[in-house]
């Protein structure tokens, strides 16, 4: 067992879970504890992005965690989108801007959960409340974070205390938002190296209700119709996910970071439950358009869990 209390996001993680990981590590080494920021999957061009421009390494990728591991959780509580292992461990902390489900431990713990548009949003709190230094690399990544999770400030999800931290990390870092922001989310939009499953697998999070089990996965572009162009390989790679993983639908959702839309295309025996969610009928491609949609969080996760009760 790793000796070191270990930070982590979710499986297939985002730009927010592997930033996350990394400033929680700073603020608990700040109270002298001995931590280590590691990750549940391969990185994304658009947090490549970031490491590169920080010149830092990624986080050490680990599959499972064995019993009575110390951990911190961040971006995530839900058991199906953690590390292999995390029953068995010791939970000490957790952070997070999710719904909270299935989440249970036999000791108390400390729980932070704000519904902000990010998990960095709620760090830079506490960094500020505990008097911790932010320094450039790490309002960096704060800002980064931020940027990444709520498509500029112009997701659904973005809160006011959002808009107040980049301002302040705009003036620590000395980098402009809208233009260290736009050329982040542009690089991960690149998806050309990436075969149909690595597509669909780059920021895929498994939701349950009462009797569905489906997944939902997001990818970024600036030409919806580009990603779209690769329907058969993709449906290919989802039928796989379904049958591999026993799901009752699958959803790719592939969203324009310029217009703010999304194109989805949804498979498997319930697909028609995304038709009621929506109240839109799927195309003969199984897709729809869905204008102004932009957060799997707020406007997809919550009427798909709705409909498939």
């Amino acid at each position: 067992m790793d000796n070191k209390v270990l930070i982590f996001g979710h499986k297939n993680p985002d730009t927010d879970s592997i930033c996350s990981s990394l400033i929680m590590e700073k603020l608990v080494k700040n109270f002298n504890v001995e931590a280590k920021a590691v990750r549940l999957g391969n990185l994304n061009k658009e947090t490549e992005y970031v490491l590169k421009f920080l010149n830092l390494e990624a986080p050490e990728l680990i599959e499972k965690v064995s019993e009575g591991q110390n951990v911190i959780l961040v971006d995530h509580n839900e058991a199906v989108q953690s590390v292999d292992g995390r029953d068995e461990a010791k939970v000490l902390a957790v952070v997070d801007h999710h719904r909270i489900a299935d989440f249970k431990t036999i000791e108390p713990l400390y729980y932070l959960a704000k519904p902000y548009g990010c998990t960095a949003t709620i760090l830079f709190e506490l960094f500020k409340q505990n008097g911790v230094e932010i320094d450039k690399t790490i309002g960096t990544l704060m800002l980064s974070a931020i940027v990444s999770d709520t498509l500029l400030l112009k997701s659904p999800t973005c809160t006011e205390k959002d808009v107040e931290s980049v301002k302040e990390l705009e003036n620590i870092t000395g980098l402009k938002a809208n233009e260290y922001g736009l050329e982040m989310l542009k690089a991960g939009t690149d998806l050309s190296t990436y075969s149909g499953t690595e597509v669909i697998n780059l920021d895929a999070k498994e939701f349950s209700s009462d009797t569905k089990k489906f997944v939902v996965a997001q990818v970024n572009t600036a030409d919806i119709d580009d990603v779209f162009s690769r329907r058969e390989e993709l449906e290919f790679a989802m039928e796989k996910e379904i049958a591999d993983k026993k799901l009752n639908f699958f959803v790719f959702v592939i969203t324009d970071i310029i217009n703010t839309n999304s194109k989805i295309i949804a498979l498997g025996s319930d697909k028609s439950v995304v038709e009621e969610a929506f109240n839109k009928k799927l195309d003969e491609f199984d897709s729809m358009m869905l204008e102004g949609v932009v957060s799997r969080k707020k406007q997809i996760a919550p009427v798909l869990l709705e409909a498939a009760k």
